[in-house]
């Protein structure tokens, strides 16, 4: 279950870097010419188009990204209850975990600090 988490996780952080990749080509391109011509590369294929061609393309792709992003997180988030679920269900403990104390077992707080005046100092 952890490593379905870590998968999870590592496809998050891919594509909010793809998320801002496009949000860096979409402002540059918002300031060039609409008819000027420009390149995409769609699965490895190379191809000629225009800005005005281009443009709207990539902010649908970036909001399809987004969305995405969005319901791995979810999954990612249900992942992690289901985990807690099966730890508690099977009373599992991974080792250099803080176990939760017991009120027996926790200490009365004490005091350890002293405070001294500093007499000889002038005001």
């Amino acid at each position: 279950m952890r490593q379905e988490q870590r998968i999870v996780i590592n496809k998050i952080s891919e594509l909010e870097a793809e998320v801002s990749e496009h949000s860096v080509v979409i402002e540059t391109l918002k300031t060039v010419d609409p008819s000027r011509k420009c390149f995409r590369m769609v699965g490895g294929i190379l191809s000629e188009r225009t800005v005005k061609e281009v443009l709207p393309e990539l902010v649908n792709n970036k909001v399809q990204i987004g969305a995405v992003v969005e319901k791995l997180k979810s999954q990612l988030t249900e992942k992690g209850q289901e985990l807690n679920k099966f730890r508690e269900e099977h009373n599992i403990r991974v080792r250099g975990e803080k176990e939760a104390e017991t009120p027996s077992q926790q200490k009365a707080p004490t005091s350890g600090g002293v405070l001294v005046a500093n007499e000889g100092a002038s005001s």
